[in-house]
């Protein structure tokens, strides 16, 4: 029996361990604790996979071990926020608010600060293909896993070279790529326009979710088939005590004897009070996909200069990624979509498609890129699991894992200081 969850006199649990997010962290985190005998309600305002892990990018990228920003962002970061196919959109009126972030944001982007953030996401990616293979083993989740190459695309060498940062980093981690060029990038990808990129790199041991909505739904059906509980409520705060903690929501009132908290974008509001001191900003990704698409990719494609992602799914091509800085709750705009158009006509201008749909979404980027992992200051018997920027999907298995082996009182396998909720 698990340690540190208060039981009943007959040795049944006397409150059950509540999950706050039903996003890929959060099911992932409940599943875990599901095996590991713990009584699980798992918690959402709308559903599993509503938001970002709904619209992500679908790949398990193993080798996003470098920070969002890097030295020579104070000088990329103009050009990309003016130029007409830039990765990167700002709401003007919202700049008041997100300044503070931002200026703290910005000035991660040294040499030490890169290492730092590059230490601390490595462990949580690299083994992410075995992470999520073991978390999805014997449910409806594991087809849905579909191992591939990842391919960079630049438009030449020249661009390749000057990318030496990212690749020399990767390369220290014993991450391995073919480089392709001219025939050999056509063999690959048949269809791409030979004069929009005409270089590439390869990475092995990557892998497509072919449905990333569907896959964690999956995983969620999975936590209610080993004894969970699924409610949908809106969490208005969490109140911690001696012996455990309610969980205050719209509804009725939830008693825990742990609480893990996975809201995303969301999760300031809960974690701030008791003590986190990582801040988040409102971010957004969008995507674009492609129903019937034929004459596109062949594997999951990053194309470096407009940081884009094409990703072959079940039945749709998938365009995501972009940056924009807005209130959490603001509309969509129609200039990231119309760049995603721009930059998948670029690319495969053959392309033929059944129509379009489209999505806009929050992530939850700390300043330092580095995910909040860990019990709050105020609350140790809340864990924190948010904060995980662009690397949601791929790092979702593993801080899964964390946080159960947390509420067990398991010491995990890996230095968590780097994740701490008051750094």
């Amino acid at each position: 029996m698990p340690s540190q969850t208060t039981a009943a006199p007959d040795g049944s649990f006397a409150s059950p361990v509540v999950v706050v997010g039903a996003g890929i962290v959060g099911v992932a985190s409940a599943l875990h604790l599901c095996r590991l005998g713990y009584p699980v309600v798992l918690v959402d305002r709308e559903g599993p996979a509503a938001g970002a892990s709904y619209g992500n990018g679908g790949i398990l990228a193993r080798c996003s071990i470098l920070p969002v920003a890097t030295p020579g962002l104070w000088r990329d970061a103009p050009r990309m926020l003016l130029s007409r196919d830039g990765p990167l959109f700002l709401r003007w009126a919202a700049l008041p608010r997100l300044l503070p972030w931002l200026i703290r944001f910005m000035a991660t982007a040294t040499p030490a600060r890169l290492d730092a953030a590059v230490r601390a996401l490595a462990p949580l990616l690299l083994d992410s293909l075995d992470q999520h293979q073991a978390l999805a083993e014997g449910t409806d989740a594991a087809p849905f896993i579909r191992p591939t190459d990842y391919v960079f695309l630049y438009r030449d060498r020249a661009a390749y070279e000057r990318d030496c940062l990212t690749w020399t980093h990767r390369h220290a981690a014993g991450l391995t790529w073919r480089e392709l060029e001219g025939e050999a990038l056509r063999a690959l990808e048949p269809d791409l326009s030979p004069m929009a990129r005409r270089f590439g790199v390869a990475m092995p041991d990557h892998a497509v979710i072919t449905d990333p909505g569907a896959y964690v739904e999956a995983l969620a059906e999975a936590v209610v088939a080993a004894g969970g509980r699924f409610e949908r409520a809106m969490v208005r705060a969490l109140e911690p005590d001696e012996t455990g903690v309610t969980v205050r929501t719209e509804g009725a009132d939830l008693r825990a004897s742990h609480v893990v908290l996975a809201t995303g974008a969301w999760s300031d509001r809960l974690a701030r009070p008791l003590g986190a001191t990582v801040r988040l900003a409102a971010e957004r990704g969008y995507h674009l996909e492609l129903a019937a698409a034929e004459g596109g990719p062949r594997h999951p494609l990053m194309d470096a200069a407009r940081k884009m992602v094409l990703v072959p799914m079940e039945g749709r091509l998938r365009a995501a990624g972009l940056v924009e800085f807005a209130d959490l709750e603001a509309p969509a705009a129609s200039g990231p979509t119309t760049v995603l158009n721009r930059g998948v006509a670029e690319l495969f201008p053959g392309l033929r498609h059944q129509g379009t749909s489209t999505w806009m979404g929050p992530r939850p980027p700390p300043t330092d890129s580095v995910p909040v992992i860990g019990a709050l200051p105020g609350a140790r018997r809340v864990i924190a699991a948010y904060g995980h920027q662009h690397i949601g999907l791929t790092a979702g298995a593993a801080t899964g894992r964390l946080v159960a082996d947390l509420v067990a009182g398991r010491h995990p396998n890996i230095d968590l200081s780097a994740y701490r909720p008051d750094r």
